[in-house]
Order: structure tokens, then sequence, then C-alpha cells
């Protein structure tokens, strides 16, 4: 059997709550690459006609739920919803992030609001959630928890102080979640993605610019799928080994910029 083959199914048998899937962006792939695997998954969020209709491309094994990660109801809703369909819950994919980052900046022009709304969602949501998908993860007697963080908060970026500190929490929210739950076979890592290719918020880019972004990485820009089969590869027991970590997918733009090596 070749190694391809036997890649296939990799998470057969698995329950994945996906947060943020109902975009047609990464949290979409995300839910596509899991199911191509074998996962049971269900896609949330608050885009009820798109996430249906994931949910139905994706066949019988996934199903759809709104669900406002803001209020801790709906996130226990959206557990018991899991369990209820598929039996358990295995693997949870904390993806969702605010839509609006209009008010962000340097620090001392952020406003109360703004910091509030990014934390919100960022951190809060992940909170709330892996509150109630930890219990029915130790139920099910394993767990892997994929939190999708950022590049800002391993490399200062300009003007999203709200952002990266909300990043940078996530980060170290997953570190505690790794210890704390490791003797009850919960695991907990991070992936970090830097610019992805393809993402609707970076459509219309001028060539010049695009050209710029392209040449700032050493191999290129990671792609939605890209960054997928990383949180893939995490969730999975494939990675039954690794815990606490965070698993940059920038195409190694936050380890040197690649104009700088000519």
């Amino acid at each position: 059997m070749s190694a391809a083959e036997t890649r296939v199914g990799r998470l057969r048998g698995e329950t994945a709550i996906i947060t943020g899937s109902t975009g047609r962006g990464l949290g979409t792939e995300i839910a596509r690459c899991f199911a191509q695997e074998g996962a049971n998954v269900v896609i949330t969020g608050r885009q009820v006609d798109e996430g249906q209709a994931i949910a139905d491309e994706l066949g019988p094994t996934a199903t759809f739920m709104r669900a406002d990660l803001r209020d801790s109801a709906d996130c226990q809703a959206l557990v018991e919803h899991a369990v209820r369909t598929f039996g358990g819950l295995s693997i949870l994919v904390n993806n969702a992030v605010s839509g609006d980052t209009s008010g962000d900046a340097p620090l001392a022009e952020v406003s109360d609001e703004v910091w509030e709304r990014t934390l919100a969602v960022a951190v809060g949501a992940v909170l709330r959630l892996s509150r109630h998908a930890i219990p029915a993860m130790v139920r099910t007697g394993k767990g892997s928890i994929v939190n999708i963080g950022s590049r800002v908060a391993i490399r200062g970026t300009p003007s999203l102080a709200a952002y990266t500190a909300a990043k940078g929490a996530l980060h170290a929210l997953t570190r505690s979640i790794a210890v704390d739950y490791a003797k009850d076979a919960i695991r907990a890592n991070t992936v970090a993605p830097g610019f992805i290719k393809g993402k609707e918020r970076d459509k219309g880019l001028a060539p010049e610019r695009n050209s710029w972004v392209e040449a700032m990485h050493l191999t290129h820009p990671p792609t939605t799928t890209e960054v997928a089969l990383a949180a893939l590869f995490l969730a999975s027991d494939e990675a039954a080994s690794i815990t606490g970590i965070t698993l940059v997918v920038d195409g190694g733009g936050s380890i040197a910029r690649g104009l700088t090596l000519g």
C-alpha cells in the first residue's frame, strides 16, 4: 500500500466542529479537507444559506448549525448538536474571527469598542466553545483542538494592536489547554498562517502589490488548501505526539523577507 493510500480516511470515525466555516474561505476549505478524509463535519457560522449549501455539498456526513459564538448558550447547543447527530465529538477547529477590522490601529488609537469586539471572537469564542467541547471530548476518550492563529502573534504588524493581541492570547491559550488536558488525551495546537493567497479580502490587489507580496516569501504565499492541510495533520492521529505547538504556514515569510535575500 502506498503512502498516499494509507492517508486516505485519516479522520474516519472522527467528528469535527469547524467554526467560521460558512464564508467560502479557510474554514470552508478545512471542512472540505476533513470531510474528504472521512470526518463527520459540523459547519457553523452566521451565514445560514451558505452554511446549509456547504453542508449539502459535502454530503450526509456534514451538517450545519447557525451559532453566535459570543453567546455561551449557542456554543453549548452547537456541541450538543454534534454529539446528538454523530454520537460524540473529537475535533474542534477554532477558525472564526471578527470580520470587521475597522478601527484597529496602534494601541493609543484603539477604542474600547474595537478592542472588546476583536477579542470577543478571536479569544472569547474559543473560551466559550472549548469550555463545552472539552467535556464532550473527555466522554469520547480523546480530542484534538486546532486553533487558527496568525503570524502577527509572532512578528509585529503595524496598526493592528487589537488583532495582534487577540492572536497572541490565542496562541498562549492553546498552550494552556495542552498542559491542562493532556491527562484526558486531549491535544491542542495552533496553525499560524501569514498572508493567504486567494482569500476574499486579498482579491483585487494591484499587479505590482501582488508581485511584492509574492516576492516577500521564500517559497510562495500559502493557499487556503495548504493551511487546511496543516490543520488536518494536527487534528489527525498522525500528530498524536504533538501538542502545544504553533505550526507557522507562511512560505517562510516569518523567518526572512524574501526580497532582502536578493
